[in-house]
């Protein structure tokens, strides 16, 4: 059992004002295996009142040595990778030769490329007779999900740190354990007190009331479309600054001079990653209906070949869903849409065969599809793929924008030229061509509902910086 029953704020484990305890298990075998306080809104004060304390002193250090704080976070947290790793298997049921190369590697490229990106980036610069110049915008709260639980902190904190802002995190209480880590990693190098602050426990409890809190000046949340809203709602009575990344629904169009093999093989790695629990999981195969049942084939003997089950099994592709809740809501997903008439290429509905204990979903392929279908139109955030047919590049122009998200996509061809030409005509905030891999120094986020701001290299940095233009005579 791992117990933490503080918060780490200003630099100190302070105990928590709130009573209550929140479990965290195991989804590989439903057992707890840790727990942490469940905070309330002293704690939520308390944090913000420690960043609010340490900003000025924090935004004057030089940026050389806030980056130099960033560079030994990642020597530091090097040394713990398998840890990490294998607590982040635990917390999520990503298979551990997974976890150990995304669930840490992103974070610690994470830290060594703001931190590059600061030394680099014109904080001030000469326009005509004006001094333009760009400050830390304050006190930031980042409120961050259990998919990819470090990455998604460090993808907030890093460049905040860098900027010259302090943070108070709430991190996912399904997945909270990790961000402990984070925390002895930055009292280990030396961060000064109340620049870094971590309280758990629930929206309701915390979160809410550090959105709320007049002295935040930003809030930054990866969440659900829902959570977004709200967030938005909350930040919107003091007017903050709100950066959501938030959900998707992403499509893969594969065009008619695609090689099926290779390109039906990416998707289903687009869409199962970690379970499919990833928001921009290419849920959506758009396909030339005169080769559907090609790559119904495809999929239904890559599929049949995914070994699911224990993550710490070296064979293991596909572990369990995080949480009980999460399991029951996908597979509610996979009955409504045979409810609704499609049909199942592959998978289904039951645990997958010698799996009843832990939080086990079969992989699943849809066909025959609607694009009214509740499928096709909601993030499911689990192992569920739809495949859509088209009979020309217009329609499949049309399918891929027809959604209210526009997270990701991925374009397929034996052109290269091509591709890119389509992925144009696409609304989503990036697009992978043929196998083209994720950039941790290119720009992440949405259009649409999927929300606002860029994370990630000197976009993510700008994100927490104020303008500010002083004319000269």
């Amino acid at each position: 059992m791992i117990e933490h029953r503080s918060h780490y704020i200003d630099g100190a484990w302070q105990s928590s004002h709130g009573t209550g305890r929140l479990d965290v298990v195991n989804s590989a075998t439903e057992e707890v295996i840790g727990s942490v306080a469940a905070g309330d809104a002293d704690d939520a004060k308390a944090a913000v009142a420690a960043a609010r304390a340490a900003f000025d002193a924090w935004a004057a250090t030089p940026v050389t040595e806030r980056a130099a704080y960033l560079t030994r976070a990642a020597q530091a947290l090097r040394t713990r990778q398998t840890e990490v790793a294998t607590l982040i298997s635990q917390e999520v049921g990503m298979p551990f030769a997974y976890s150990n190369v995304v669930q840490t590697g992103l974070p610690l490229q994470s830290f060594v490329s703001i931190a590059q990106v600061a030394l680099d980036f014109p904080f001030e610069e000469q326009v005509y007779n004006s001094l333009v110049v760009r400050e830390p915008i304050g006190v930031v709260v980042a409120i961050t999900p259990w998919n990819y639980p470090l990455h998604q902190i460090v993808a907030k904190v890093a460049p905040a740190l860098a900027a010259g802002c302090t943070v108070v995190l709430k991190p996912s209480e399904v997945a909270p354990l990790n961000a402990f880590v984070l925390a002895d990693v930055f009292d280990s190098i030396g961060l000064p007190p109340g620049v870094f602050n971590v309280v758990t426990g629930t929206g309701t409890d915390v979160g809410e009331p550090l959105v709320a809190h007049p002295d935040v000046d930003m809030v930054s949340l990866t969440g659900s479309t829902v959570a977004g809203r709200r967030i938005g709602a909350v930040a919107a009575q003091s007017i903050k600054r709100v950066a959501l990344e938030l959900g998707g629904k992403s499509p893969m169009v594969v065009l008619d001079d695609a090689d099926l093999v290779a390109a039906v093989g990416a998707a289903l790695n687009g869409c199962f990653l970690n379970s499919g629990q990833t928001c921009i999981a290419l849920t959506r195969m758009i396909v030339p209906r005169a080769r559907l049942a090609e790559v119904e084939a495809i999929a239904k003997s890559g599929v049949e070949a995914i070994a699911v089950g224990d993550p710490f099994d070296p064979a293991t592709v596909l572990g369990p869903l995080v949480s009980e809740l999460q399991r029951d809501r996908v597979v509610g997903y996979i009955r409504t849409g045979i409810d609704e008439g499609a049909r199942v290429v592959v998978g289904g509905p039951s645990a997958p065969a010698g799996l009843d204990r832990g939080y086990y979903v079969q992989p699943t392929v849809f066909s025959d599809v609607t694009p009214d279908m509740t499928i096709v139109r909601e993030e499911i955030f689990g192992p569920v793929l739809v495949i859509q047919a088209y009979d020309d590049e217009a329609e499949a122009v049309r399918l891929a924008n027809d959604s209210i998200y526009g997270l990701n996509a991925a374009v397929f061809s034996a052109d290269q030229d091509r591709a890119v030409t389509f992925a144009r005509r696409i609304r989503a905030g990036q697009v992978q061509i043929n196998e083209g891999a994720f950039n941790i120094n290119a720009p992440f986020g949405g259009y649409g509902q999927s929300g606002n701001g860029r994370e990630f290299g000197k976009w993510g940095l700008e994100e927490f910086l104020e303008t500010k233009s002083m004319q000269l005579p």
